[in-house]
């Protein structure tokens, strides 16, 4: 005879059961890194992302460590090797990862403040100068960001060949990678070059912003630079946020807690979740990693650029 006892024992077993494959994935994953590039200094980015990745360590119920990657070919060859299981991407550096064979899946992108998932690359110079247009600028320094760096170098150089541009290096006195979104504002205040290219989503939610928020940029005489004191001359169209992304061979089970842990983020932990773009965005926005293949031919495009000038 079936009884009551019978069916919640059996319902207990099956609850036991599917609770255990759940969590079969934290047997194997113990801990999870997660890699980010550095857009400001180390010690900024870890005070950045260190409450929201303890906000995921709570939420996983497995350790998740932060790495900073010294560029984006780090955290390209990180998730190649299995090393890194969730990345920040830029677009242009996950197009990379996936033209060159890296398993890694995008599943969210950040939200804007005005709702939008998209942001531009920009030339800024500084306000004080004559420039006005890049044809202005020829025979000056350049800075970009990292080869592999969306709005820092591969839309800029897009850009510049749509301008009749087709080699910024020989259109350029100097082209300077300097290594973080950060630096090349740094390199644009002290003079170091003339134009610099940077990512820009608003007035109030860009590098330039939160460097100027925490009194980065100073100006000769030591006083605090503003956001007047520099001008855009050129705007890109709009270019998709970059994803995160896990890697292909975790478990589904994994890849669906991580997933959600993000889209939750905003709500459980605002004050972490805040901390990352300074109150600037709204959440997560799920993706895919098909979202990215127009970045895909942009990479295509600017590879056979470089190919043209080498030859």
């Amino acid at each position: 005879m079936i009884t009551r006892r019978l069916i919640l024992a059996g319902a207990a077993a099956l609850a036991f059961t599917a609770s255990a494959s759940a969590d079969d994935w934290k047997a194997k994953y113990p801990e999870l890194t997660f890699a980010v590039v550095p857009a400001e200094n180390a010690s900024g980015v870890t005070e950045r992302w260190a409450p929201f990745v303890n906000y995921l360590s709570k939420e996983l119920g497995v350790k998740v460590t932060l790495r900073i990657a010294n560029d984006y070919a780090a955290v390209i060859e990180g998730q190649r090797a299995g090393n890194i299981h969730i990345a920040s991407y830029g677009s242009a550096s996950f197009a990379r990862a996936r033209l060159t064979g890296v398993k890694s899946d995008a599943f969210a992108n950040d939200i804007n403040a005005d709702g939008s998932t998209g942001y531009y690359s920009v030339f800024f110079v500084k306000a004080s100068s004559a420039y006005k247009s890049v044809d202005q600028l020829k025979g000056k320094n350049l800075g970009l960001v990292d080869p592999n760096s969306t709005s820092g170098n591969n839309v800029p150089r897009f850009e510049l060949d749509k301008m009749g541009i087709p080699d910024a290096d020989g259109y350029f006195s100097k082209v300077v990678f300097t290594g973080s979104h950060e630096n090349a504002m740094l390199a644009l205040s002290q003079g170091t070059v003339d134009v610099a290219a940077n990512q820009w989503t608003s007035d109030d939610d860009s590098t330039l912003a939160q460097m100027l928020t925490k009194g980065m940029l100073k100006n000769a005489d030591g006083s605090a630079m503003k956001k007047d004191d520099f001008r855009i001359i050129h705007k890109s169209a709009p270019i998709i946020n970059g994803p995160y992304a896990y890697n292909s061979d975790l478990p589904e089970d994994a890849k669906a807690a991580i997933a959600k842990a993000f889209f939750d983020a905003p709500a459980k932990d605002k004050a972490a979740f805040d901390r990352l773009s300074d109150g600037q965005k709204k959440g997560f926005h799920p993706a895919t990693t098909k979202d990215w293949d127009g970045t895909i031919e942009l990479i295509k495009f600017v590879d056979a650029l470089r190919k043209k000038k080498a030859s």
